[in-house]
């Protein structure tokens, strides 16, 4: 399996779970670019939805979470 392959699959395992970020995905996954699998799994039919948050250091970035996933119908 393709390694983009391996991390979607990853992504979606760790958001069947919960909200995620991009440190999470980095620290847990080995996937540092977060941005680029959601998009790829929105493509592919899951709903996922985002948000931007403040850290208390004042860094801004996204926290995504599963809203639904692919139905077999949608694929």
């Amino acid at each position: 399996m393709k390694r983009i392959a391996r991390q979607k699959m990853a992504v979606l395992d760790m958001l069947r779970r919960g909200p995620m970020t991009a440190m999470d995905a980095a620290v847990r996954l080995d996937c540092l670019r977060l941005a680029a699998r959601i998009y790829d799994l929105r493509a592919e039919g899951h709903e996922i939805a985002s948000e931007m948050v403040e850290g208390p250091d004042g860094a801004r970035f996204a926290r995504y979470w599963l809203v639904r996933e692919r139905t077999e119908e949608a694929a």
